[in-house]
């Protein structure tokens, strides 16, 4: 028997080509799956659903009050304070009328400020059709959310 046979195992050069095409395949996977990406998507499916969200809770409560929208609603979108207690929304869109019968809690942004007062939503109203805007200022990938009804 010769000293070649005896020996078992790879050889240094096969580990190498093996862990190269592994590194190859990883690479390739990794961009065709795009992680980022996906979970841009995700949040931005999420707005989109918020602001469909707050647009049918702003209907309801106007079918309930003989057509009026609530009164808070200002002609130029501006942000929409979030819900709750102890926040200032002074500068903001107070639509705190909505929660409890229509929302249970005013949506925000997916990545909103926890500590901020403003859900990262704009509302806005037609002065002449009364038509209401609700937008998503943080969308993400170039993406446009804003939905009027």
């Amino acid at each position: 028997m010769s000293i070649r046979s005896l020996r078992r195992g790879f050889t240094l050069i096969e580990l190498l080509l093996v862990i190269g095409i592994i590194a190859i395949l990883a690479a390739i996977v990794i961009v065709a799956i795009n992680p980022t990406k996906q979970l841009g998507d995700a949040r931005n499916a999420q707005r989109r659903a918020d602001v469909n969200t707050i647009l049918n809770a702003v209907y309801q409560y106007s079918i309930d009050n003989n057509g009026s929208l609530p009164a808070a609603i200002p002609t130029s979108g501006t942000e929409i304070c979030k819900s709750g207690v102890n926040v200032d929304c002074t500068s903001l869109v107070n639509l705190n009328v909505l929660t409890g019968s229509y929302l249970v809690a005013l949506p925000n942004d997916p990545q909103a400020d926890v500590a901020g007062v403003s859900t990262d939503y704009t509302i806005s109203k037609d002065a002449t059709t009364s038509r209401v805007t609700v937008a998503a200022l943080e969308a993400e990938q170039s993406a446009t959310i804003s939905v009027t009804r």
